[in-house]
């Protein structure tokens, strides 16, 4: 009982460090002046246009995709491995199971593959490639290796170590409806303990990482702004062209 306590307070401690620190970044990107309009042309000159545009970005790596074709299939191999793993994982938290969550099972155990495939295809990239290994710190080399190690760990429970997901699924269904009196023991298994370990750790260092970027494209002024520096007269202001507020402030003295 005391190991399970102890995984316990680790993850309220993890859950109350990542949604902080998210939450503190998101406001921060929100507040944050956009002083001029730069959008990467090709840029949609309408609001649902930028919609459609950041919906393609988010899914499909559209930019990446026109950059490097290569960077895109591991990047998008990684990232949809792991959306597929996190739904997939979604079965510890609900009870009863949604249908679609079930659905997914039987293969979405092998979004483990892509997700460590596309890890190493990265990886690989910054040790071999010249200009992207001059710009790579340490912290970039430890962040993936905990991703790949945690995507290892799971696939070895799915695959070689089997552990027993009831008494894992009771556990963590325990801690979301806090009953600390009669919180269902935790698995003793090592590979279990490893994995959850490090699932802890990237909890608390994602608000402070590079890893940020999945909350900061949505505020990216290249991809969220409309191409209208060039609209026609007589629009509203914010719609025709983009004044800085020095410049507002400077026109309404001059005027004066």
């Amino acid at each position: 009982m005391a190991l399970t306590g102890i995984y316990a307070f680790l993850f309220y401690l993890a859950f109350v460090v990542l949604v902080a620190g998210l939450g503190y970044k998101i406001v921060q990107y929100a507040r944050t002046p956009a002083p001029l309009k730069i959008p990467t042309t090709p840029a949609p000159t309408t609001r649902s246009g930028v919609a459609l545009r950041m919906g393609r970005e988010v899914v499909l790596f559209e930019s990446l995709f026109r950059s490097n074709k290569w960077i895109w299939i591991f990047g998008w191999l990684f990232h949809a491995g792991l959306f597929i793993v996190l739904a997939r994982h979604l079965r510890y938290f609900t009870e009863p199971v949604w249908w679609w969550v079930d659905l997914i099972q039987p293969f979405g155990k092998y979004g483990a593959f892509a997700m460590i495939i596309g890890l190493v295809g990265l990886w690989a990239r910054r040790l071999l490639v010249d200009r992207v290994r001059y710009i790579t710190s340490p912290s970039d080399h430890l962040m993936l290796l905990l991703l790949t190690a945690i995507g290892v760990s799971g696939a070895l429970m799915t695959f070689v170590n089997h552990t027993d997901i009831v008494a894992v699924k009771a556990f963590f269904l325990g801690i979301m409806g806090f009953e600390f009196a009669s919180m269902q023991p935790l698995p003793g298994d090592i590979l279990l303990l490893l994995h959850l370990g490090m699932v802890v750790l990237l909890m608390l260092i994602f608000p402070f990482s590079k890893l940020l970027h999945a909350p900061g494209l949505f505020f990216s002024p290249s991809r969220n702004q409309v191409d209208n520096p060039r609209a026609e007269p007589g629009l509203r202001a914010h719609d025709s062209r983009h004044v800085a507020p020095w410049a507002v402030e400077l026109e309404t003295d001059r005027k004066a």
